[in-house]
């Protein structure tokens, strides 16, 4: 039969082909005559291996990897005439390619990209927060450095928000213990953001050697999820509980932050300007996360399900290695599809809009803004200019850069176009917005 492409649907496709054996017969050969050079065969010396016994012994393998490249050059021709964007892999089928002998059918069934169709940017509402830095935004900076840099020193009173404590520590879920740290202790300041603060307040009151069961209620929302809405029960043991020693802010402290004068009214005036330009770079993030989830909302893409399961694997595995880097340990946790799907249909969502609209009003960036972009990531490391000339070297490393700087493009296109609306703010607050703020 001839080859044809059927549509299934809007994004599946199937092709039917027919692939012709006669004109693969020569490579097969050229195959067999090769392998008597070179196959070890028992019995046999190097290159005297009889032309039947290598048919036989390495026939199948060969016929099967011979087809297979005819298989995908067919259907490679196929899509190139049709003028189709295949998303995901294929799926191929046909009948044992070892067995055959004559001309043969096989169908592949696959996804296509779907049609993004344009966007009406100006129905997207934003809103675009001011922050003025003030003094006391420069003085709990300064605090919040000290905090960082404390020492702590150990005491036999009861332990406080703030103290750096030492515990041993189970915990367990329906009943199974999901961790303990045997004769092995874990470190933390209580009150630590970055902690559960339901743990924390039932640790708070402890002294050295006293132990306290407990029974935390994790919200429907924590992350990881296989914890959310579920009740854990832990038992602590205190080892070590150790006070704060503040650092003076002093002339030292100053020096320690690069002003080689320790002049303190210059160390402010440069967590200042620090704190400007941090505010800056957080009302970029947070107008591009707010575009970014108004273009996902008013887009209705039909998503191939390769498209799909692809990000899903991408962002489990990026979970993986993110607790992998932290020290725990992934293969304890029971990671499940359906976890990703919901944010792996809006990243593929915005992906393929984010395309669109880059083709649609040329918003690639140009070498200059990728040049920018790579100033901006060189400025992380020790030696700049040797960064940015790692970058340089290959490059498949300048992908990152450029697509952030698209990415840029974009946000600002838009937002030349939809609706904003301005809030001021304090520091704090802005600091302290929402993934969707």
């Amino acid at each position: 039969m001839a080859e044809a492409l059927e549509k299934i649907s809007n994004i599946e496709r199937r092709v039917r082909a027919t692939v012709p054996v006669g004109p693969l017969q020569d490579q097969i050969n050229q195959r067999f005559k090769q392998l008597t050079k070179t196959a070890r065969v028992q019995g046999f010396r190097p290159g005297k291996v009889p032309l039947s016994i290598i048919k036989r012994q390495f026939g199948p393998d060969i016929k099967t990897e011979v087809y297979s490249k005819a298989i995908e050059d067919k259907f490679g021709t196929v899509i190139e005439e049709n003028k189709v964007q295949v998303a995901g892999m294929p799926d191929i089928q046909h009948e044992p390619l070892a067995n055959i002998n004559d001309d043969f059918e096989f169908t592949a069934t696959f996804e296509i990209f779907p049609e993004v169709k344009d966007i009406d940017v100006g129905k997207i509402k934003v809103t675009d927060y001011e922050a003025e830095v003030k003094d006391s935004d420069v003085k709990k900076t300064i605090d919040t450095i000290a905090v960082q840099r404390c020492t702590f020193k150990s005491v036999k009173r009861a332990s406080k928000m703030g103290d750096k404590v030492k515990i041993q520590m189970e915990s367990f879920l329906d009943g199974e213990k999901i961790e303990d740290t045997g004769n092995e202790n874990i470190e933390f300041v209580l009150g630590d953001p970055k902690r559960v603060k339901e743990i924390d307040q039932e640790i708070v009151g402890l002294k050295v050697n006293e132990e306290k069961d407990f029974e935390v209620k994790y919200p429907k929302d924590h992350e990881p999820s296989q914890l959310a809405n579920k009740s854990v029960k832990y038992h602590i043991k205190m080892l070590e509980v150790g006070e704060p020693l503040m650092p003076k802010i002093d002339a030292a402290f100053a020096k320690s932050l690069g002003v080689d004068s320790g002049d303190i009214k210059q160390m402010n005036k440069e967590i200042k300007a620090s704190l400007v330009d941090e505010v800056i770079v957080r009302k970029k993030a947070s107008l591009k996360r707010q575009i970014f989830a108004e273009i996902v909302k008013i887009s209705k893409i039909e998503l191939p399900k390769s498209l799909v399961t692809m990000e899903i694997n991408r962002m489990m595995q990026t979970m993986q290695q993110n607790i992998e880097r932290q020290g725990g340990s992934a293969k304890d946790i029971n990671f499940q599809p359906e976890m990703f799907e919901a944010r792996a249909r809006e990243t593929s969502t915005l992906r393929l809009v984010l395309a669109n609209l880059v083709d649609k009003n040329k918003l690639q960036a140009n070498d200059e803004q990728i040049k920018e972009k790579v100033k901006s990531f060189a400025g992380n490391y020790d030696d700049p200019e040797k960064a940015i000339k790692w970058f340089y070297e290959d490059k498949q490393r300048l992908s990152e850069p450029a697509a952030l700087a698209t990415e840029d493009n974009v946000v600002e296109w838009v937002s030349t176009k939809c609706k904003k609306t301005k809030k001021n703010i304090t520091v704090d607050e802005l600091m302290e917005l929402q993934p969707n703020g």
